[in-house]
């Protein structure tokens, strides 16, 4: 009988303990969530002139990155804003540790466009943790691991899936909707060049007389673009038409047409993206079709972004900038537009 009683009050005990565990446990997950919701949270930006900026360039071999970083050092004075530059050569782990630098130097805010989706993430993060807000131009990071409006302000830039549509569509028309096509990718791995893909392979898929019989990344360089389609033009001499991801690579690949007796513009359409200089006077001259503008004038933008969310103003996930269009019909009338 003592033996019963022991038992039942140790049940008892129990019983009173589980309710005294969830509650404790109910209480922890409380805690837990709002700690989460509180991580969630976007640091601030001071309102102080001047700013101390960071703006961690990806590389500068190429009229669109000089035309960028130049519109940040233009912008710098009129926005208030003391920037700290520095320049990745093409190397992510290069950028990564120019940005973990300016984070060390305590700026107020970072303001860079990730050479690739993955490797340029973490960073971001580690901006956040350090209570520095970021604002992305130009190509966005892994939204799985870094999210706009949760770890950084914002990403400022073209619609690039759309660039592609605008590129695919053109090209369709110019061709008759019948093409054997060359694809020269951006930079393997950059938001821009797996975008400007989706967008233009996705319009070809729909047009049966329309196929991609090469595609091979040419890095975003003029040379790499030539030296690429050289080979390409090796391999497939049925080539009619060469889509870009860049103007660069574009006047890469009417160097390696022209080296191989060929015309470009006539044998061999070009439709491309970026909407420099270099581009539309290729265009002018009847060499390359089309490109679809992807501006680089990203200073004015982040500065008008900046000072909004300093304060205290909603900012959008995305910031989308609008793109020209140039073609024989057009380019003598836009060239102010080329960089």
């Amino acid at each position: 009988m003592a033996s019963l009683n022991t038992q039942s009050r140790k049940h008892a005990r129990k019983q009173q303990i589980r309710p005294l565990a969830g509650s404790l446990l109910a209480l922890a997950i409380g805690f837990g969530v709002a700690t989460a919701h509180a991580d969630d949270a976007l640091p601030k930006l001071a309102t102080k002139t001047p700013l101390k900026v960071g703006f961690a360039q990806t590389e500068s071999n190429n009229p669109w990155r000089l035309a960028e970083t130049k519109s940040f050092k233009d912008i710098a004075a009129k926005c208030g804003w003391q920037v700290v530059m520095t320049d990745a050569n093409g190397s992510n782990s290069k950028q990564v540790s120019d940005i973990q630098s300016m984070i060390a130097q305590h700026v107020d805010l970072l303001v860079f466009p990730p050479r690739e989706e993955k490797p340029l993430a973490p960073v971001v993060l580690q901006a956040k943790k350090a209570g520095i807000p970021v604002i992305l131009v130009d190509r966005d990071v892994d939204q799985s691991v870094a999210k706009a409006g949760r770890d950084y302000i914002t990403f400022i830039g073209s619609d690039f899936i759309d660039q592609g549509h605008r590129a695919a569509d053109w090209l369709v028309k110019a061709t008759g909707g019948k093409a054997k096509i060359i694809e020269l990718e951006g930079t393997t791995g950059a938001s821009a060049a797996n975008d400007r893909k989706k967008g233009f392979d996705e319009i070809i898929a729909k047009n049966p007389g329309m196929t991609i019989i090469a595609s091979q990344s040419g890095d975003f360089a003029r040379d790499k673009g030539r030296q690429v389609m050289e080979t390409l033009l090796q391999a497939h001499p049925e080539v009619t038409a060469v889509y870009a991801h860049n103007d660069e690579m574009a006047l890469g690949a009417i160097a390696a047409i022209k080296a191989a007796g060929k015309q470009p513009g006539k044998d061999i359409q070009i439709v491309t993206i970026d909407g420099t200089k270099g581009g539309m006077d290729a265009i002018a001259a009847g060499e390359l079709g089309a490109s679809v503008q992807s501006s680089p004038f990203f200073g004015p933008l982040a500065c008008d972004v900046a000072q909004r969310y300093a304060k205290g103003e909603k900012i959008p996930t995305w910031v989308k900038v609008s793109d020209r269009f140039y073609d024989k019909s057009n380019v003598q009338q836009s060239m102010q537009y080329g960089y």
